[in-house]
C-alpha cells in the first residue's frame, strides 16, 4: 500500500465517522412515543440538560458547504412531532433575534439562510385539537477552532403559550401590520388613480394647485406613541418560577404550575443578582413536579430519570444541598 493510498482511505474513514455521527443526532427515532412537545424537547436533547442553549453548525464552511446545516434540528423536531400527531406545523412569528447581544454576531447570523430558515415561533395544531407555540431563538454565535471555517449558532428553544408568545414577538407583528397597511392604501390610490380619465386628472389637479394658494397646511401635532412595555428574559423566568412556587404550595393548578416551573428553568442561567437562585430553585420545582405530581409526572415515560438529571446538574455544578438531599432520597 502506497501512501497516496494510505492517505486517501483515511481520509474516507474520517468522512463516514463524521456521517456517523451527523445521522445519529439527525434520525427521527419515533416522534409519537414522546407524550408532550415537551417531552420530546428533554429528550431529544434539543437545548442543553441544564436548559441553556445548544450550539448547532449553520455553516460547515466553503470545503463542506454541501453538509446538511444542524442549526435547522430543532424546527426539524419539532415539526416531526407535530406531523407524528397528524397536526399543521405553521410558522407564526419570524425572529428578530433580540437575545442576540453583540451586533457583530446578529449582522452574521442574519445573512445566513441556514439560521433564518429555522428560527422564530411555530404553531403546531394537532389533530386532536391541541395546540402548542415553541419558540426557537438565537443567542450567540462564534467559529469553532477546529481550522475548517466552521460556526455555530447557540439555539434556545421553549414552549411559549399565546400571551408570551405575543408579548415577545409584538414588535414584529406590529411592523408587519403597519406596513401592509400602508401599502394596502397605496395600492388602492393607485387603481382609483388609473381608473379615472385624462381630463379628469388635470381637473383634480388644477383644483389642488388653486387650494394649496389659498390656504397653509396647518402644523401637524405629533402623534402619541403608546408606551411599549416589552419584558426581560430575567423578568420573564421571575415570574414564571413566583407562579409555579405559589401553585405548587397552595396545591392548585399543579400540572400549570409545573409547566412553568419548567419553563422557568428552560430560561438556564440568567445574568443578574437573581439568576442564579432563580434557575436553580426552578430546577427544584421541575424536580418534585417529576417526583410527586402524578398529574404532570405522568406524562413522562421515565420521569425519575428526568428528576435525576435535573438535581444531579444543581447538585454538581450548582453545590445545591436541596438538590444533594433529594438524590439521597431516592437511592
Amino acid at each position: 500500500m502506497n501512501f497516496k493510498t494510505f492517505i486517501l482511505i483515511g481520509g474516507v474513514g474520517i468522512t463516514l465517522h463524521g456521517c456517523t455521527s451527523f445521522n445519529a443526532l439527525s434520525s427521527d427515532d419515533s416522534a409519537k412515543n414522546y407524550a408532550s412537545a415537551q417531552e420530546m424537547i428533554v429528550q431529544k436533547n434539543i437545548n442543553q440538560s441544564n436548559g441553556h442553549a445548544k450550539e448547532y453548525v449553520y455553516s460547515w464552511g466553503a470545503k463542506q458547504n454541501d453538509k446538511e446545516p444542524q442549526s435547522l434540528y430543532p424546527r426539524k423536531y419539532l415539526n416531526n412531532y407535530c406531523s407524528a400527531k397528524q397536526g399543521k406545523f405553521t410558522l407564526l412569528y419570524k425572529s428578530s433575534m433580540t437575545l442576540v447581544k453583540d451586533a457583530s454576531d446578529k449582522k452574521r447570523l442574519s445573512a445566513s439562510g441556514n439560521v433564518k430558515q429555522g428560527i422564530g415561533a411555530y404553531k403546531c395544531v394537532q389533530n386532536n385539537g391541541q395546540s402548542w407555540i415553541a419558540s426557537i431563538e438565537p443567542v450567540a454565535e462564534r467559529k469553532l477552532n477546529d481550522g475548517r471555517d466552521t460556526r455555530v449558532v447557540s439555539l434556545q428553544t421553549r414552549l411559549m403559550s399565546a400571551d408570551e408568545a405575543k408579548k415577545f414577538y409584538k414588535n414584529i407583528r406590529v411592523t408587519t401590520n403597519v406596513a401592509d397597511k400602508k401599502n394596502s392604501s397605496n395600492d388602492q390610490g393607485n387603481k382609483k388613480a388609473l381608473n379615472k380619465s385624462v381630463p379628469q386628472q388635470e381637473a383634480e389637479a388644477k383644483k389642488e394647485t388653486e387650494l394649496k394658494k389659498e390656504t397653509k397646511p396647518a402644523a401637524e401635532l405629533p402623534e402619541k406613541q403608546p408606551l411599549k412595555v416589552v419584558e426581560s428574559p430575567q423578568q420573564q423566568q421571575v415570574k414564571f418560577y413566583v407562579a409555579a412556587r405559589r401553585d405548587l404550595n397552595s396545591g392548585k393548578n399543579q400540572v400549570a404550575a409545573c409547566n412553568n416551573a419548567q419553563r422557568a428553568y428552560n430560561y438556564g442561567k440568567l445574568q443578574g443578582t437573581e439568576g442564579t437562585r432563580v434557575y436553580t430553585e426552578s430546577g427544584m420545582l421541575v424536580a418534585r413536579c417529576l417526583t410527586s405530581v402524578p398529574s404532570y409526572s405522568n406524562r413522562f415515560s421515565n420521569s425519575k430519570a428526568q428528576a435525576r438529571r435535573v438535581l444531579q446538574n444543581l447538585a454538581v455544578n450548582y453545590n445545591h444541598s436541596g438538590a444533594k438531599n433529594m438524590l439521597r432520597q431516592m437511592k
